[in-house]
């Protein structure tokens, strides 16, 4: 008789009112009874003796596998099933049978203890199965989000390879008319750099001349000055009088040093003063413009240490009233607002650089300007665009290159984050990007790991996220975590742990991972007799 068609009458007859009792030996289960025939020797399960029946359960141990005392706990390595009719059957060390606690929920094993047990089996199976069909509606409800999911994506893929499809051809025209724009702009910027050349180079010779004529102001003027006796010469002894001029800086001007400064000539007219201007017009200081004065540098103020009387003690910061205190900062104002003038605005003079400013160019150059800018804002803002248009479709690329499930199910997660706050962190995970860890209370970011692979078992994958590389542990490895996918009608991260240093686990629930309730048994976990 196969287990299903014996579960079938068990059933049947217990409907009948008329329980059926499968005989075997105590702690034997349904599956194993076939070994345990109370007419015929009994041979250990691991195939090491024959025994008589008549030792099974007796209380000694005679197996070395423990298989002859199911029923006591006189095997060390013996193990105790416990039916359990109406929830889970189970086993249990043998070394609890008769221990005077409630192991099994049939109460079962507590069969010579004397213990009070209550058999809560059908509590308990009851309660399990009200669990089991709430998971079933989630289920139930989770598959069909999933259903509107793997549509949703399906019509989304598509309408994304569409646009790609647009924007490669639109792409391909704002790079013609880049390279269009780029040949205007260089060949509007071409004339407009030598009419720029042109006239930086008028405006250099200009200040060259002027600053000839300032120079030869300058000449003239000190000549005047150093003709005293107004001769139209200026002598040795003339140009001595000067000790700015001292070649040597000794602080003495010599009659052969002057002489030196003018060619050895004893004096020189207007016509030969050039040469001379030549070698003394960098250090001549004008009698019309008097030297000024050179700045002495002020010693900074000696810090005087205080002198500490070491047979007293000294005045406490702390004893200064608070009165005093209060003095010390109405002077304070008094000082800083009350005396304290206005400030001066002092009016910039006009610099040396300003006075030789560039003129503004002239209406021919400066159309030429205009239009090669205008040229390189044409360009510009289509190179812009177009740079934009091939970042855009390199981000949709990089998406529908991602394995989002067997249905494209996972789809809807990419480019979404989602958060768990903890009592000290908080938790963010952005499913195909990164895990992250930040103090609830202020503090860095910490990288818990980058994307790395679906990482769930063989015949699932899919049940699983690993993130990998995150920042380094303080001497340890790289964190990572992680992220174990569950049913749920809601996308929402559950919990999080750390159950190694620097290794992450999180609970994360989706839709995208229910299937069909049909594959759900909502039946009691036991098929053995009542």
């Amino acid at each position: 008789m196969t287990c299903l068609h014996l579960l079938l009458t068990l059933v049947f007859a217990v409907s009948l009112g008329t329980p059926v009792e499968i005989q075997r030996p105590r702690g034997v289960p349904l599956t194993k009874k076939q070994f345990y025939e109370e007419n015929k020797p009994f041979t250990c399960l691991d195939g090491s003796r024959t025994i008589p029946f008549d030792r099974v359960n007796d209380d000694y141990c005679d197996c070395k596998d423990g298989s002859d005392e199911p029923g006591t706990a006189a095997c060390p390595n013996g193990s105790f099933h416990c039916t359990n009719a109406g929830y889970r059957p189970t086993f249990i060390p043998s070394s609890r049978i008769n221990d005077g606690i409630c192991d099994c929920c049939d109460t079962t094993d507590e069969y010579n203890s004397g213990a009070r047990c209550e058999n809560t089996c059908k509590d308990l199976g009851r309660k399990e199965r009200e669990v089991l069909q709430k998971m079933a509606e989630v289920t139930k409800e989770g598959f069909l989000l999933k259903q509107q999911l793997i549509e949703e994506a399906k019509k989304g893929r598509q309408e994304k390879q569409g646009k790609v499809t647009d924007m490669q051809e639109n792409k391909k025209q704002l790079e013609d008319k880049v390279e269009a724009l780029r040949t205007v702009k260089e060949t509007a910027e071409q004339p407009e750099k030598e009419a720029k050349e042109r006239h930086l180079k008028a405006w250099e010779e200009q200040k060259a001349a002027i600053r000839l004529e300032k120079d030869k102001a300058k000449m003239a003027e000190a000549f005047l000055e150093l003709d005293d006796n107004a001769d139209g010469f200026v002598s040795v002894s003339e140009l001595q009088s000067h000790a700015e001029l001292d070649p040597d800086a000794d602080g003495t001007l010599t009659e052969t040093e002057v002489q030196g400064l003018m060619g050895g000539a004893e004096q020189v007219d207007t016509s030969t003063f050039e040469s001379v201007w030549t070698n003394i017009k960098d250090k001549y200081h004008s009698e019309s413009q008097p030297e000024e004065p050179t700045p002495v540098e002020t010693p900074p103020d000696e810090v005087k240490e205080p002198v500490v009387d070491n047979e007293s003690e000294p005045y406490p910061e702390d004893d200064v009233s608070e009165e005093e205190d209060d003095d010390d900062d109405d002077e304070d104002d008094y000082h800083e607002d009350d005396d304290k003038a206005p400030p001066t605005v002092k009016t910039p003079e006009k610099s040396h650089e300003d006075e030789e400013a560039m003129p503004p160019y002239d209406p021919d150059t400066q159309a030429l300007i205009d239009a090669a800018q205008k040229a390189r804002d044409d360009f510009e803002e289509v190179e812009k665009s177009f740079r934009e248009m091939d970042d855009q479709i390199r981000n949709i690329e990089k998406e529908l290159s991602f394995d989002f499930g067997p249905d494209a199910e996972f789809t809807y997660l990419y480019s979404q984050c989602y958060e768990l706050s903890t009592s000290e962190y908080i938790y963010r995970l952005c499913p195909f990007n990164r895990v992250s860890q930040k103090p609830k209370y202020g503090g860095s970011e910490t990288n818990l790991g980058t994307w790395g692979s679906w990482s769930g078992p063989e015949n699932n994958k899919y049940l699983v996220m690993k993130y990998e590389h995150g920042t380094g542990c303080w001497q340890g490895p790289n964190r990572s975590t992680t992220v174990k996918l569950t049913c749920g009608k809601e996308t929402v991260v559950t919990s999080t742990s750390e159950p190694s240093r620097c290794e992450y686990l999180m609970e994360f629930t989706t839709p995208a991972v229910c299937q069909e309730t049909g594959n759900i048994d909502l039946s009691p976990h036991n098929h053995e007799e009542l």
